[in-house]
């Protein structure tokens, strides 16, 4: 199983260069969401968030995805994140990804911030641009959307004091399986 984690982590590696870019750092990802309906409204009232520039995702059967990100405590830069993916079931293709994670209260983001957090399978994330993907979640529940990057009106709420958010870059992906996400973090080094 770990050679096939391994092989899967190599190949979403490869294909992230290969999509086209919406986002290319920290800000201008951060910009997107803030412009985008679903998500414009968390920044106001979230105690903090991680932002994804890109993750990048790849599967035939067996899949993964990894993407490293930034964690912000109001506004505040605070630490590095990464995230991987393992899913298993039916799935073919590759795509990469934006995703924004907000925290609502102080106890979700020092549950983030512990080290090791994940999502099981039956946590969704909204996606923000139109056919941007049949299953943007990160389970096996889909999520809606509506209009462009500056026009969303697909409504996110909090799940356990976590709402999730993705906009597609680019890439094609079928994809009925079962995933979770796991997040790392690391406190930015202290001057």
């Amino acid at each position: 199983m770990r050679k096939i984690w391994c092989a899967c982590l190599v190949i979403t590696s490869l294909m992230v260069p290969a999509f086209p870019a919406l986002a290319d750092s920290y800000g201008d990802t951060t910009e997107l969401f803030k412009n985008a309906g679903a998500s414009a409204a968390f920044f106001g009232s979230s105690y903090g968030y991680a932002v994804f520039p890109t993750i990048g995702k790849a599967g035939f059967v067996v899949g993964g995805a990894y993407g490293e990100g930034r964690v912000y405590q109001q506004g505040k830069y605070v630490g590095d994140t990464s995230m991987t993916q393992l899913s298993v079931g039916l799935q073919l293709g590759g795509q990469g990804y934006s995703e924004m994670v907000f925290f609502q209260d102080k106890r979700a983001f020092d549950e983030f911030t512990s080290g090791n957090f994940s999502f099981g399978g039956n946590v969704s994330a909204v996606a923000i641009t139109a056919g941007a993907s049949a299953s943007a979640g990160t389970g096996s529940s889909t999520a809606g959307a509506s209009g462009g990057k500056k026009d969303a009106t697909t409504a996110g709420a909090y799940q356990k004091g976590v709402a999730v958010f993705t906009i597609a870059k680019g890439g094609l992906m079928y994809e009925a399986s079962v995933s979770g996400q796991k997040f790392s973090y690391k406190a930015k080094a202290a001057k």
